[in-house]
Formats: structure tokens, C-alpha cells, sequence
């Protein structure tokens, strides 16, 4: 892989307590606390079906590049310049085929400099590919090869993945191709600070899942499916302090993957929509500070100037309850909702004011401030 998108590991300190043994009491009858809500039995997964159903939808990439080093000779102890020579490199990746005439999803930190592009189908086959479009502010792209009986995976719906969800990651990890490792969900709308590349006039988009499924450099691009055989992220990054995996992965949402896919196949470019706030999670600091009713929501901090938000009438000191119906309490959910739609959409806003709550209607406005198409250039 190109670049290996990587993390600090926090350190976990653990206290330790001495418990006394307790003194004998009279035996004495504890009244037994009934759930609130029956809960359903655990049960293990068969994943040999999901396996078979998915692996040939997923790729390996290999990209080639070209760099020009310079060149230098020593005479007699004094190192000379003698110009430039060209060096070739590659890199290694994973992709997710998403349509039977062969448009591929895979991160743009895989192909996003790359020269050639080729890609590896399950059955060995060997297919050239282009490059269609890339989204530096979520790192994903889409690439295109041209065959026949192409398997490819559907969509799941990201929304309704739950935490404890048992997961497939499938990729080439070490070039080890067609690889399955599995897992679960272990987090939602993870914003992990490592997309740093995106265009000047764009936010990065993050809202990972988080599974401890076992991915490695060159299960980028990967697919991670449920156990209905569905696409429900795209695998994008491991939380590591040498480049291996030591514990945790982190995919981006196949909600989110939806929406770019469609618009890098159709325009090139991402349609992003933008509210025009910027905000800060309340947590219990900030209800004290400015008497929330709850500690939940986003605090309005700053409304740009004739924005979205500004023209519905959200102001500084609001709080943000719910975009398009769904709560949002923290920056990472509300910029996964809002990368579900485009610039021009209408999108219901909930806000607290006051101890009251509002509801107002906002059209979104893209990073130009208005709602016309951007294609690529």
C-alpha cells in the first residue's frame, strides 16, 4: 500500500484492589430485579455461506507509479550532482466491485496517485483499470474495468448496523489475496482525525465503524460485510503503532460509500452538502455553561454568514438535536448524515433555544455557497 493510514494506540491504565473477606452476616433473602426488556440469546454466526457468497466481489489492486530521484556520483570524496533517473514503484490495495459492469469502490489513498492500475478478480483474472473519480474528504474512489460475469456485492444499510454485530473484513492483506477474517462491531461514528488530504475547500468526512476484525496493509479498499452478504463499510484503516494490526480496524459506512459512489460515477465529483456551523459537543461543561436541558446535542458555536443554517434561522448558542430525524450527538454523526445529501436538498433541523425545542427546514448549500452542480475539472 501506498500509504498506510495509521493511529497512536492510547495506554490503558488498570488499578488494582484488595478486597478484605467480609465478616459472616445473617443470610438474608435480595429482591430479584426483573430486565426491563427480554434479551435475545447469543448465538454464533456460520460465515462459511457469507464467505463463498461475497469473496469474489472483492479485488486486488495493484497501482504503478513513477517518481524521478535525483542522481549523484562521488569523485574522489565530493559527492556531484548528475541529474535525474526515473523510478518506478507499486503498490498494493483491495476493492469492492458494486455493479455487474464493473465500477469498483476502494479507498483513494489506494489509487489516488497511481499511473496504472491493475486489477486481480478472484478467478485470476487480470483486468486493466481507470481511475472514474476520487474523494479526498472520505477517501474513496471509484475505478472501472470492463468484463464478463462479474460478481458484485449489494448495499447494506450502515444505519442499522448494531454494536456487537458479527462482521466479515475480506481483502489482500500482505498480498495475501482473498483473505477473510471476521469480527464485530465494536463502535459507530468513530472520527479518528486521519483523513489529511482533503481539497482546500472541503471538511474530511469521518464517521467510521469500528471492528475487531483482523486487517492489515493491503486491506484497504476491503469489503466488510454482515451475515446477510452485504457491503456494510469499506475498510479503511487500522489502529497500530508499527503499521500491523493489534486490536482494532475502522471501515467508512456504506450509507456514506452509497452517496459518493453515485456521484463520482455520475459527475466525477462529490455534491457535498453544508450546513454552514460549526459546533461543539455538549457534553457536562457545556450544558452547565449554557443551561441545555440535557447533555446531548452539538452547540452551536459559529453560523456562517448566509449559509444554510443562516437563512433557516439557526443562531449561535442553539443546540442541535436531530438532523433529517436522527440525533445527532456528536460532530462525526451530524457529518454522516449530512454527507447523505446534496446540495439543494431540504433537510429537517431540530434545535433547542431557550429550554425550547424548534424545528426549522434548511436547504443545504455545497462549498461555493450555492446548489449548483461542481463536475470535475
Amino acid at each position: 500500500m501506498r500509504k498506510t493510514l495509521l493511529f497512536a494506540c492510547a495506554l490503558l491504565s488498570v488499578s488494582m484492589v484488595s478486597c478484605a473477606q467480609p465478616a459472616e452476616r445473617p443470610a438474608q433473602s435480595l429482591p430479584v430485579q426483573q430486565p426491563t426488556a427480554p434479551v435475545s440469546r447469543l448465538s454464533l454466526t456460520d460465515f462459511t455461506d457469507v464467505a463463498a457468497a461475497t469473496i469474489d466481489g472483492v479485488v486486488h489492486i495493484k497501482t504503478e507509479m513513477t517518481q524521478m530521484t535525483p542522481l549523484y556520483q562521488s569523485f574522489f570524496g565530493f559527492i556531484i550532482p548528475q541529474g535525474v533517473q526515473k523510478q518506478v514503484y507499486n503498490a498494493y490495495g483491495s476493492g469492492v466491485i458494486i455493479t455487474s459492469d464493473g465500477y469498483i469502490l476502494t479507498n483513494n489513498h489506494v489509487v489516488q496517485d497511481a499511473e496504472r492500475i491493475t486489477v486481480t478478480l478472484n478467478d485470476r483474472r487480470e483486468l486493466p483499470a481507470t481511475l472514474v473519480g476520487n474523494d479526498p474528504a472520505t477517501d474513496l474512489a471509484v475505478i472501472k474495468i470492463e468484463g464478463e460475469g462479474l460478481c458484485y456485492l449489494p448495499f447494506g444499510n450502515s444505519d442499522q448496523v448494531r454494536v456487537g454485530e458479527p462482521v466479515l473484513a475480506i481483502g489482500n492483506p500482505f498480498n495475501l489475496t482473498s483473505t477473510v477474517t471476521s469480527g464485530i462491531i465494536s463502535a459507530k461514528a468513530r472520527n479518528m482525525h486521519i483523513i489529511d488530504n482533503p481539497r482546500s475547500n472541503e471538511t474530511p468526512l469521518e464517521s467510521f465503524l469500528q471492528t475487531d476484525a483482523a486487517v492489515n496493509s493491503g486491506n484497504s479498499g476491503g469489503a466488510l460485510v454482515n451475515s446477510q452478504a452485504q457491503l456494510i463499510g469499506i475498510v479503511t484503516a487500522i489502529a497500530s503503532g508499527n503499521g500491523n494490526y493489534i486490536g482494532y480496524s475502522f471501515a467508512i459506512p456504506s450509507n456514506i460509500a452509497v452517496k459518493v459512489a453515485a456521484d463520482l460515477q455520475r459527475f466525477g465529483y462529490v455534491q457535498r452538502g453544508y450546513l454552514g456551523v460549526q459546533v461543539t459537543e455538549v457534553d457536562a461543561s457545556v450544558a452547565k455553561r449554557t443551561g441545555a436541558r440535557a447533555i446531548k446535542g452539538l452547540y452551536v458555536a459559529q453560523v456562517v454568514k448566509d449559509c444554510a443554517s443562516d437563512r433557516a434561522g439557526i443562531r449561535q448558542g442553539d443546540i442541535i438535536l436531530r438532523v433529517a430525524g436522527k440525533e445527532v450527538n456528536t460532530f462525526a454523526e451530524m457529518m454522516e448524515e449530512l454527507g447523505l445529501f446534496s446540495p439543494g436538498d431540504e433537510v429537517e433541523v431540530d434545535y433547542e433555544r431557550d429550554g425550547h425545542t424548534n424545528t426549522v427546514k434548511a436547504k443545504l448549500l455545497n462549498s461555493q455557497g450555492n446548489t449548483q452542480i461542481i463536475r470535475k475539472n
